[in-house]
């Protein structure tokens, strides 16, 4: 089913998809306008962040399967959005961060657009598929165009964490209307 177990972000409802993103998105798990060196450097940094809410895992193995991922294919999502990934053995549930770069990196993305919101998530080494709609919903999110706009808008840490919860894709609202 295109959009995952649970459909698209036009079908699913706002209260689940705000549930999930609270489940996988802590606040301190959420940094604005880092100023990053490289991918890599990014990268080092959204470790870091996904091991905040996992004690017992090093930043420095997340960091190795976040760059093992990478190297098997870019995971840009095109228009400035990045969604590095890996699964971690151990992890008993999936967590993510958000970064959005004060200055945009090159991530090697298809459009060959630098990106400037990266979206970090480690799973579970075993997904299942409550996993696999998580994966799906996030994309859904980050490919829309008023999410992206939310979340470039933010100035502060803060405010980036309430844009990933605010309102409703612009493209929801006009479809029930």
């Amino acid at each position: 089913m295109p959009g995952g177990i649970l459909g698209s972000p036009e079908t699913v409802p706002l209260v689940v998809t705000k549930m999930i993103l609270e489940n996988l998105v802590k606040p301190d798990s959420v940094l604005c306008n880092v100023s990053v060196r490289s991918k890599k450097h990014s990268l080092e940094i959204l470790s870091e962040l996904l091991t905040r809410s996992n004690p017992d895992i090093a930043s420095e193995e997340v960091f190795a399967k976040l760059f093992e991922r990478e190297r098997l294919g870019c995971t840009g999502l095109n228009e400035g959005i990045a969604f590095p990934h890996c699964r971690i053995s151990g992890l008993k549930k999936s967590c993510a961060a958000l970064v959005k770069l004060l200055e945009p990196v090159d991530y090697d993305a298809n459009d060959g657009e630098s990106v400037d919101l990266v979206f970090g998530l480690m799973v579970p080494e075993e997904l299942d598929a409550a996993d696999y709609a998580d994966i799906s919903l996030i994309t859904d999110l980050l490919r829309d165009d008023a999410m992206r706009a939310r979340l470039r808008s933010a100035n502060t840490s803060n405010d980036l964490y309430d844009a990933l919860f605010a309102g409703q894709p612009v493209s929801k609202l006009q479809s029930a209307q």
